[in-house]
């Protein structure tokens, strides 16, 4: 059997419709976290893409239609062994608007 060591762990998954957003706020809490001591790994997920179409016109042009798209981007981030410094530091950070967090202990 192989030993289990006890770890705690902060889950962190960030969503988001703009990129550089999300990969701005991800540098800002891996800089935050490594600052106190705690080690980072952080993974990006894959990018959930949901498209419509659009009639233009319901009367005589009803072939002609127009594509649209959300691109949700989303990225989990494992911050292991935080002390109450990373977690005092997290709960400060001023993340940008239109990024979305949940975090688990």
């Amino acid at each position: 059997m192989a030993n289990k060591q006890n770890t705690t762990k902060i889950r962190i998954k960030l969503k988001s419709f703009d990129h550089r957003m999300i990969d701005y706020s991800v540098q800002q809490i891996i800089e935050a976290a490594e600052r106190t001591g705690a080690s980072v790994s952080a993974v990006p997920l894959p990018t959930k893409i949901k498209r419509f179409c659009v009639i233009r016109s319901p009367h005589i042009d009803k072939d002609s239609r127009e594509h649209f798209e959300f691109r949700t981007h989303k990225r989990l981030l494992d911050i292991l062994d935080p002390n109450a410094r990373t977690i005092d530091d997290l709960t400060n950070l001023n993340v940008p608007a239109g990024v979305d967090i949940s975090m688990k202990l």
